[in-house]
């Protein structure tokens, strides 16, 4: 366990919800009102780390995190995101899913959602003769 990870060490003020192996933080630079974070207790830089009580742990707490998000606040739909490694992004090594509540009118046009991750592909449906991104 990295000495200077976040995530290894979160202050349990921070701590929204929790089950054996996963916990629900909400996020210190939000996208949106509500985005939270579920992070697995045990630091593993990858979800593709987590062993099987670990993984369903963790997407157990993404599930109970939407539905009280939910139930709480006006929520139209939800990004989830997982950046995975360097060139995905991932700037903590330490897996996390992000879970982010949206909004009718957050965005112009939202179509293609985490697709602008690299945006000359996000717009698929306007491009015909768009490769299919296989190997």
């Amino acid at each position: 366990m990295p000495s200077d990870c976040p995530f290894c060490e979160i202050e349990p003020g921070r701590v929204w919800l929790e089950n054996e192996r996963a916990l629900a933080i909400w996020d210190k630079y939000p996208c949106a009102y509500g985005h939270v974070l579920v992070v697995p207790r045990r630091h593993a830089a990858s979800v593709f780390d987590l062993d099987d009580a670990e993984r369903a742990d963790l997407w157990a707490l993404v599930v109970e995190a939407r539905r009280r998000l939910d139930d709480k606040y006006p929520i139209d739909g939800f990004n989830l995101g997982i950046n995975d490694g360097q060139a995905a992004g991932q700037t903590i090594m330490h897996a996390h899913v992000h879970l982010i509540p949206r909004r009718e009118g957050d965005v112009p046009d939202p179509r293609g959602g985490v697709r602008w991750v690299i945006p000359e592909r996000a717009r698929y449906w306007a491009d015909e003769e768009s490769p299919d991104g296989s190997p």
